[in-house]
């Protein structure tokens, strides 16, 4: 009989702990203020503005340049999950404002898909951990077909040993994520989606890139009107 009445106590308390969690991942509407959105707004924009400028990107324009404007290569962008989804966004937008880009996807590249990578392109990676396996595999795999390849790391971890094998880290300052569990990439997602906007601007600047230039490669659509417009 006691020992009944002690797993029933153990099974409510139990519920007990997992209701509580429950009422901590989810809160209640009502405490879902227009104080909490504008507190997530500030955590984004402060991750945002402590970007360090050290000068890594100044160094990965330099090398885009390098490899692709006068060695007639171009930039092969690579990553997993959300940051791969960021990378079709700056491969696009760089190609765009020409500076000649691709995505490449990192399990992709172990079934054949490497052979897209020649010896002047420069390899721009994206990984928040610095850690993913695919990432580090691709890396390891691009330099056994070109000894010699440039390799550009965009990420939020610059002590791994995939940073310290890039010619170029680009560090976002790795701050926490604003999601409640502390996990899903949000804040991270955003530095690196902003760390890639700078990087086509500054490419934009660096070759000189006209309205007219821009016109050719966006031929259709209201961009591509807008930028014939005198």
């Amino acid at each position: 009989m006691d020992m009944c009445i002690s797993a029933s106590s153990e099974r409510k308390v139990r519920k007990a702990e997992v209701l509580s969690e429950r009422l901590i991942l989810r809160p209640n509407p009502r405490t879902l203020t227009k104080e909490r959105i504008r507190d997530l707004l500030l955590k984004e924009i402060d991750a945002i503005a402590n970007i360090p400028v050290e000068g890594d990107i100044l160094k990965a324009i330099e090398l885009i340049y390098q490899q692709v404007h006068e060695k007639h290569g171009k930039v092969v962008v690579s990553g997993m999950g959300k940051a791969g989804q960021i990378g079709v966004n700056i491969a696009t937008t760089l190609s765009s404002t020409g500076t000649p880009a691709v995505f490449i996807h990192p399990a992709e590249a172990q079934h054949g898909d490497l052979g897209l990578v020649q010896a002047n392109d420069v390899i721009l990676a994206i990984s928040n951990s610095g850690k993913t396996r695919e990432v580090v595999e691709l890396e390891y795999l691009s330099k056994q077909l070109y000894p010699d390849i440039k390799f550009i790391l965009l990420t939020g971890n610059k002590d791994t040993e995939l940073a310290d094998r890039a010619n170029v880290v680009i560090y976002t300052g790795g701050p926490k994520e604003i999601c409640p569990l502390g996990l899903t990439p949000t804040t991270s997602t955003t530095v690196m989606t902003v760390a890639g906007d700078i990087l086509v601007v500054l490419m934009m600047e660096k070759i000189g890139f006209t309205k007219a230039d821009y016109a050719k490669r966006h031929h259709s659509g209201y961009l591509g009107q807008k930028a014939k417009e005198e």
